[in-house]
């Protein structure tokens, strides 16, 4: 079972219980940091935020059933109190908890459980490691969820139409991830000059870093079952973890920003040195 079916066991066994990111990442045996990722490449929506659904559906349902004290619901769902259950049920359904006791569930979006595909494509080339870095990227930025992702394009072309500098090679860096899914996104380029900048794009610093470098070879709108088979089966089986640092895509000449087609590599840092040999050359 991969972590990410472990993951999802886990929480499906376990929601009725005080459990946190922490305890589930520590059942599957990874960092907070790396399931978070995991499970967000592999569910399309951040373990957080899945967890709370769960909890707040079978709430729902309860209510809808009838159940008279609003209390025991919220506690039975985690919360240690009647205002905060009923702020984070009506964040979650915008509807109250009365509302729904009286009303039923009416069209309230319930977060289902999950299942996963076991179908999973690894990349065609193995992945290696290599020390890259101090690097130094602006562009344009966005701060985006899973419900927001879909706008990442519109930041590539927005770069496209503001950068002079034809053929250079293009970075996507994620970076300040947060427990909610949330994270920020820069489509943009490397920069030695902070003054060259133009106004209006974010620039972020990235320290020297040891990294897995993978190429993904398919059309670019498949980048996360790439970005999956990295997370839940390649760092696993050669015992390796990912960093809290940011993440990095890289594009060059043989992408075609057109099409879609021609391949980009994926850099995810490495919290622990391995033994791995290292190389310097780009795929």
């Amino acid at each position: 079972m991969s972590a990410a079916h472990r993951a999802l066991w886990y929480i499906e066994s376990h929601h009725a219980e005080p459990i946190g990111l922490a305890d589930v990442a520590r059942v599957v045996g990874l960092s907070p940091f790396h399931l978070s990722r995991l499970f967000q490449a592999a569910t399309g929506t951040a373990l957080v935020r899945y967890l709370r659904g769960r909890r707040l559906s079978q709430a729902a349902r309860q209510l809808a059933g009838g159940a008279e004290d609003i209390l025991k619901v919220a506690l039975d769902a985690c919360y240690a109190s009647h205002a905060t259950f009923t702020r984070a049920f009506g964040e979650q359904f915008g509807r109250t908890p009365e509302h729904v006791r009286a009303h039923g569930l009416g069209d309230i979006a319930l977060v289902e459980a999950i299942k996963l595909d076991d179908v999973v494509v690894p990349c065609a080339q193995p992945p290696r490691i290599q020390t890259a870095g101090p690097l130094q990227v602006a562009g344009i930025g966005a701060r985006h969820h899973a419900a927001s992702v879909a706008g990442i394009p519109s930041q590539w072309q927005a770069l496209a139409l503001q950068c002079t500098h034809a053929g250079a090679v293009r970075y996507g860096v994620c970076c300040n991830s947060d427990a909610e899914g949330g994270f920020d996104y820069i489509a943009g380029i490397e920069v030695a000059d902070a003054s060259a900048v133009p106004p209006g794009w974010q620039r972020v610093r990235i320290p020297a870093q040891r990294y897995v470098v993978a190429w993904h070879a398919g059309h670019i709108s498949a980048i996360r079952s790439t970005w999956y088979w990295l997370l839940n089966h390649y760092l696993p089986m050669a015992g390796l973890s990912l960093a809290d640092g940011p993440e990095l895509e890289r594009y060059d000449a043989r992408f075609d920003a057109t099409t879609g087609h021609g391949g980009m590599q994926i850099w995810l840092p490495l919290a622990d040195p391995t033994s791995c040999k290292e190389t310097t050359a780009c795929a």
